[in-house]
């Protein structure tokens, strides 16, 4: 598994492990582009999973009488794990040195 370059990786264009040259901070890059890539393709592939399985599953609710809604459980549970992917891939941020800072004038 390919760990996520810092935001001081990416702007000063080393990695964690200070005996590496620039073009192999170059290939910790590309990795990690590729690793974050390959996670938006899979949630999208959540995504379409989430609303083809629950327009069956709100299909068969209605055919079988439209009583309580139970396709809701489903749809609430699945969903909150699609949101909490979704904060993970597009929202979360990398560690800055700023962030470091803060941490270390907490400490005191």
């Amino acid at each position: 598994m390919v760990e996520e370059p810092t935001q001081l990786d990416r702007q000063s264009g080393t990695t964690r492990d200070s005996g590496e040259s620039q073009s192999s901070a170059s290939d910790t890059e590309r990795q990690w582009a590729r690793k974050r890539v390959e996670k938006k393709h899979k949630f999208r592939a959540d995504v379409v999973a989430y609303v083809v399985i629950n327009a069956f599953l709100i299909g068969v609710w209605a055919f079988t009488g439209a009583g309580y809604f139970w396709p809701g459980w489903v749809l609430a549970g699945w969903g909150v794990g699609l949101v909490l992917d979704a904060w993970n891939i597009y929202f979360r941020r990398g560690i800055t040195e700023a962030d470091i800072d803060r941490e270390l004038r907490n400490r005191r």
